[in-house]
This record gives C-alpha cells, structure tokens and sequence, in this order.
C-alpha cells in the first residue's frame, strides 16, 4: 500500500557518505572520479516501467511491433484492463458490492482498486510492443525442458504449515529488481540516483533497493547474494551491469551459474532504454535477450510496507483444513483473470 513518498534529499543522504574537510579537499583521485562522472550519462530522477506490455509475449501474438490499432485490440482483450471494466460496471449496478464474490473465486478479493498496470502497450524506442523479450522471435523464454525459475522448491499448493509456505508470503521476492528487472501490476515507480561510487535503484514495490557498485569486482563466488551480485562500469552514454551468483532460493530468472548484463542509456528526455541479456546454458537453451522501456515520472515512489503479521497465514491454513474436512485437496484458486477472454 502507498503511504507516503521518500524524499530524494534522504536518499542521497544515505548513498552519500559525509566526509572530513581533509577527505573533501581536491586529489588526484577526486580529479579523476569528477571526470568520470561529467562523461557519465544521466540516469537520475523518478521514472516508471509500468505497461501492459509483459516480458514475454502473449501466445497467439506473432510480431514483436505493432500498429497503433492492433496494440488497442490486445489492451482490450488484456485480463487486468477486463477485469477493471467489469468491476467498474459491476459497481455501477451494485453500489454495495453484494455480488463482488459470487463466483467464490478468493483470487478476485483483491479488487482493481489496487491494481495500476498501465493502460497501453510500451513504447519502445518509438515502436509499440507486444513483449520485453526480443530474442527469441516468439518473445518468449526459452526454457529447457523441465526447467522453470528458480526458488526454494516450497511450493503454493502445499500447506501443510507455515514453514512449507513460498517466500514471497514473507514479502522476499524481488520480480521489479530483478535478475531481470520487471514490470508487475502496480507499484511500477523507482528512483535512480548516481554516487560516484556506486548507483542506487529504489524500488517501490517491496522497498527493494539495488546498490550497484562502479568499477568494483565480484565477491565471494561462495557467497550467493540476494538479487545476486552486481557490478557497474560506465561505457560512453550506457552503464553497464553484470549480475552472477544470484542467490538459489530466490525466484530469479538466473540461476546461481548463470549471468545478467543490462545496459542503461537514454533514449529520450524521457525514457531510459533498459536492454538485457541473460546467459545462463544450466536453465535456457540459448542466451536470449530483451528491450525494456522506462519512462519519466511526475510523481516519486512511495514507500511501500509488506508485513507478515497479520491473519493471512491463519486463513489459508484454516481454509485449507476446512477443504480437507470435506474431502477436497487444497489448491490454488482460478487466477484473477478466471473466465476472461485473453490471449494466452
């Protein structure tokens, strides 16, 4: 839930460290790290990834770039942009919400008012897309056989007990970070700031912040890190990343083996072109790649805040009892998008 924004005067505090009158006078060393970030590109400000546009394409859509008229076709037949008309409508018959759970699917009990996907396609570099993924054509991930992300293995349909329970009901998931960094169905907001040292993304969704060291070196290959390990360098107008050693309990589009590099350049004014390329031989069949557009925002992240301790864990263990009491095997529900005409 958005509360309140996160100002980028204390960001700045945090990503910059204060310094003695001795440390703040002018060296060689200084020189040089002013040079280097006069030539840097300006990533910095309030932007926003968020669209309709997913990363991979809708099955049924061959082109990577369509007309103006064929990207509203797909907006309309878009589950989350059906399911808001519909809930609009709904409410407009039934002002009191009575029928808001008739159909008995628990998954739509997080209505729309929450939910800001977007309302059009992504406009990349000047071309409306159907996915983030450019390569391979069919704009989908090329998975081997039997392959599928990464994670813990704790599946959703097991509950048994709160310890068998995926992470991401602890609120540790990292689908807007990455590896690789993604639109999601709200809370699309991030803040860029660029230290000399270092580049700080902050996520609205989960709160999650990137610190990407420049012109450092990996750690430890022994030491997976969350959101895995991420080194920058600049190379004229783009900076580089490269993320290894991702962390093996984390749903990641990486494995622990495997490797990211993103690249950050602007477009426009107003749009950052995030490119990335994942190689990663132990999940994927090929190194495939893809295009992501991040435009300028008006408004900054809010701060976001996921707690666990609430009765969300009481109510699907409980549900899930009630299920097995009558002889039924507890599972997942329909999805959000249950009964909608979609392309998928």
């Amino acid at each position: 839930m958005k509360a309140m924004w996160l100002a980028g005067s204390a960001l700045a505090v945090l990503a910059m460290p204060m310094m003695s009158p001795a440390e703040a006078q002018t060296t060689p060393k200084e020189s040089q790290r002013a040079s280097t970030v006069a030539s840097r590109p300006d990533l910095e400000g309030f932007w926003d990834n968020r669209s309709i546009t997913d990363l991979e394409r809708p099955r049924g859509v061959a082109k990577l770039v369509v007309s103006e008229a064929e990207a509203a076709a797909l907006v309309r037949r878009n589950p989350l942009i059906i399911l808001t008309e519909q809930e609009r409508k709904s409410v407009g018959e039934d002002p009191n919400n009575t029928d808001l759970l008739k159909d008995k699917n628990a998954d739509r009990g997080y209505n729309t008012f929450w939910i800001d996907p977007g309302t059009r396609l992504a406009d990349v570099k000047g071309e409306l897309r159907t996915s983030w993924i450019v390569e391979p054509s069919d704009g989908r991930i090329p998975y081997k056989t039997g392959v599928t992300t990464g994670g813990t293995g704790l599946s959703p349909v097991n509950f048994d007990g709160p310890e068998t329970r995926p992470l991401a009901e602890r609120c540790l998931y990292m689908y807007t970070a990455g590896p690789v960094m993604r639109n999601v169905m709200y809370n699309n907001t991030m803040q860029v700031v660029q230290a000399p040292d270092a580049v700080i993304i902050l996520l609205e969704m989960i709160h999650q912040v990137r610190i990407i060291p420049i012109g450092g070196k990996h750690g430890p290959s022994d030491i997976p890190k969350w959101g895995g390990d991420s080194i920058g360098w600049y190379e004229g107008d783009t900076l580089v990343v490269e993320t290894v050693n991702a962390h093996p309990q984390q749903r990641s589009l990486i494995s622990p083996e495997g490797k990211l590099t993103e690249r950050f350049r602007r477009w426009s004014d107003t749009q950052i072109l995030y490119e990335f390329t994942v190689d990663d031989p132990t999940r994927y069949t090929q190194v495939w790649r893809g295009e992501m557009a991040i435009n300028r925002s008006a408004q900054p992240p809010y701060e976001f805040a996921c707690h666990e301790g609430n009765y969300a864990m009481a109510g699907i263990l409980g549900g899930a009892r009630e299920l097995e009491s009558k002889g039924i095997t507890p599972a997942l529900g329909p999805g959000i998008a249950a009964g909608l005409d979609v392309i998928e």
